[in-house]
């Protein structure tokens, strides 16, 4: 369903001379996958990477510097007309206070997607019934998003991304800002609704945790690189690459009593 082939992306670095050559990083190098209908894809490794500018060029808000993206075998290319890609593919931002427009009311936030992809039927229906299903009142249509606590600020990003009916979730670090109480309630939504609507699901995180409980598939990066990617469980048990192994070494774990 979604597909991506050789990706690549660079970006220059500050000069460090006048005269010297400016250096280059490599975020992704030749990084392909392929998403099925319903299947569930963690994309892991430390801070650095790469996840979230694969993420970006998964959802077209970069231009790749080699390969092609494709959704249901249609290219999928930065300054086009995306609208038919936004309502298949959507984002639950890391921050959603950030990603949240601060002057506007919640069910204004949630409606906007729908007004822009021109999602068809009553809008304001659609917005009491999205914050039900995230386990939000009615009554938070009304509210601004400084009233809410940092899981109710998420749980809105997410009503916001379900709001097109997309077929694929692409997730950014979502449960990272989160305490450890709010995390889980927020990660049982997600998993809930993933199971209940039947969504396909990118997700980068760097808790091996949450890609082992929410993901069917892991894919491994280092310095842009994918070195290892597989059923989460096989990875997961017998890691083949060191950095993947150096990962699940360095996952705290608490004492045997």
């Amino acid at each position: 369903m979604l597909t991506a082939s050789g990706l690549s992306r660079s970006f220059r670095l500050p000069r460090r001379s006048v005269f010297g050559p400016a250096a280059v990083r490599h975020a992704v190098r030749d990084v392909s996958l392929a998403l099925a209908p319903g299947e569930r894809l963690g994309v892991v490794g430390e801070s650095g990477s790469g996840k979230s500018t694969l993420l970006r060029l998964l959802l077209a808000l970069d231009r790749p510097d080699a390969g092609e993206v494709e959704f249901r075998g249609r290219p999928v290319r930065p300054g086009g007309d995306l609208g038919w890609f936004r309502r298949e593919v959507q984002m639950v931002p890391q921050d959603p206070y950030g990603s949240l427009n601060p002057r506007m009311r919640v069910g204004d936030s949630v409606r906007e997607p729908l007004e822009c992809l021109k999602v068809p039927g009553d809008h304001t229906a659609k917005v009491a019934e999205l914050l039900a299903s995230v386990g939000l009142d009615a009554d938070a249509a009304s509210r601004y998003p400084h009233q809410f606590s940092g899981g109710q600020r998420q749980r809105i990003a997410i009503a916001r991304a379900l709001g097109p009916e997309p077929a694929v979730l692409l997730a950014d670090e979502p449960f990272s800002a989160l305490d450890v109480v709010v995390r889980a309630q927020v990660l049982a939504l997600v998993q809930d609704l993933v199971d209940r609507l039947g969504l396909a699901l990118v997700l980068v995180s760097h808790d091996i945790g949450v890609v082992q409980q929410l993901c069917d598939r892991v894919l491994v990066l280092k310095d842009g690189v994918a070195v290892e990617a597989g059923a989460t469980a096989d990875v997961l048990r017998a890691p083949e690459h060191p950095y993947t192994r150096a990962l699940l070494a360095a996952v705290p774990r608490l004492p045997e009593v």
